[in-house]
């Protein structure tokens, strides 16, 4: 069955293993709570929606106020859903339940490095650096010309760089502390340190 937690990135450090010195990214995953559960009779799926970081209930929508209400659950911050998993409503998820696992995928928002062109952003080539040439890092043609007559959906040019949503996967896990409910992931993750992680595996 399916595993899945919700967790803050605290940073990243390095332990050894053996001789080996690993690089890893520090994770307080959990405790997370079931707030609901998905049937394939109800919804058309089988899933578990797991709460993260407790609120007070007037923080939340009313709409979500009367879920929470329902299932006799505190109000969280975030809010996952991990398919195919299984457990009931008021149940706890920690760390413990990857004691077994070897590799997880991760999902986190990558750093925001707002405007960018398109040397940095795309990893363009750029015009030559001399010889005259003043416009050093800029793109070529965008193909304006007679045919097609306008610029392609989806060109690659200057803009918002970071901030997307990424998965990693096949990430190794090196150690898990029970006590203090941590997970250290082999490598780096997606996001900045403090930022919101979906663990599966």
């Amino acid at each position: 069955m399916a595993k899945g937690i919700l967790g803050l990135k605290l940073g990243m450090t390095s332990i050894y293993v053996g001789d080996e010195a690993v690089p890893v990214t520090v994770v307080k995953a959990g405790p997370c709570i079931v707030v609901d559960k998905k049937t394939p009779e109800k919804n058309g799926y089988s899933a578990l929606e797991l709460g993260f970081v407790e609120l007070k209930a007037s923080k939340v929508n009313k709409p979500m106020q009367g879920v929470f209400k329902k299932n006799n659950v505190a109000a969280f911050r975030f809010l996952r859903e991990v398919r195919d998993m299984e457990g009931e409503i008021g149940d706890t998820v920690t760390v413990e339940n990857f004691k077994d696992a070897k590799l997880v995928k991760v999902t986190g928002i990558s750093k925001g490095k707002g405007f960018a062109g398109p040397v940095k952003r795309w990893n363009f080539a750029g015009w030559p650096a001399s010889h005259g040439h003043g416009a050093v890092r800029r793109r070529g043609s965008i193909g304006q010309r007679a045919v097609p007559g306008r610029v392609f959906k989806g060109m690659k040019m200057a803009g918002h760089l970071g901030q997307d949503t990424i998965t990693i996967r096949n990430l190794k896990i090196v150690k898990i502390d029970l006590d203090k409910n941590l997970i250290l992931i082999k490598g780096n993750v997606p996001g900045v340190d403090k930022s919101l992680l979906f663990i599966r595996a």
